[in-house]
């Protein structure tokens, strides 16, 4: 990986759909197992099917394949992925240098629960600015609302 660059580029529409949902799977049934498997499963084609087209997305590649990808909603950062088998190679911090670059201030919710995404996003600078007890399906998932800000120059 040290010598293979990574290039972020725009995501490409329906032909890379399946690449990167399988990207968000992947990475779910990790950090997000304690919402289940088969609620993970059946949350796929929502991610197929409204997440990815209506979002601004960022693909990572790496020789030319998907490793990872942000969605940005304006300054909300809806997602951001990485294919388990390629994280901690600066993957994740490049897409998110990528939506600093064109956002500025970048806000985001992470499961309580996900505490590995928890300690990137705090390494990144990112902070704590609220709390609540259920996801956005009303799920007793406790989230944070992040935000980071670029830094004054």
């Amino acid at each position: 990986m040290d010598d293979d660059p990574i290039i972020i580029r725009p995501y490409e529409g329906s032909a890379e759909t399946t690449a990167l949902s399988q990207i968000w799977l992947d990475a779910s049934l990790i950090a997000h197992s304690f919402i289940g498997e088969q609620r993970l499963i059946e949350q796929r084609a929502l991610i197929e099917d409204q997440y990815l087209p209506n979002s601004e997305t960022w693909v990572a590649m790496v020789d030319g394949a998907p490793v990872g990808f942000i969605s940005l909603l304006d300054t909300f950062v809806g997602g951001l992925f990485v294919a388990p088998d390629m994280q901690g190679r600066g993957i994740g911090r490049r897409l998110i240098d990528q939506a600093m670059a064109l956002r500025g201030d970048l806000e985001l919710d992470v499961y309580v629960h996900n505490a590995a995404a928890l300690r990137f996003y705090r390494r990144l600078g990112f902070q704590e600015q609220s709390r609540r007890a259920m996801d956005d399906e009303g799920l007793p998932f406790e989230n944070i609302r992040l935000r980071l800000t670029r830094s004054p120059t």
